[in-house]
């Protein structure tokens, strides 16, 4: 049943690549890094139990939350052009 699950989520990968490679727009191409890095998330648990260590759990919600921070940085970088940059009305 993992085996099956795996080859799931590694097709799921090869699509969004596909996607991030060609998406139209830069929103796009965002989206689908943003998908890779939650099939990673699947693929690194899915594996842990298919492996017999389901302490790998711990190293995919790490993965998640820096894959969250990346998606955040990158939009306000796309948005504003620099990361540093406060809001307009900032002292």
């Amino acid at each position: 049943m993992y085996v099956v699950a795996t080859i799931g989520v590694l097709v799921t990968m090869a699509l969004a690549l596909v996607r991030a490679a060609r998406g139209p727009t830069v929103w796009d191409r965002v989206l689908a890094v943003n998908t890779m890095g939650t099939m990673t998330v699947l693929l690194i648990a899915v594996l842990g139990f298919l492996t017999g260590r389901p302490e790998w759990l711990d190293l995919a919600l790490l993965y998640a939350l820096m894959n969250f921070i990346g998606t955040l940085a990158v939009l306000k970088f796309a948005k504003y052009g620099d990361l540093a940059q406060g809001q307009e009305g900032d002292s």
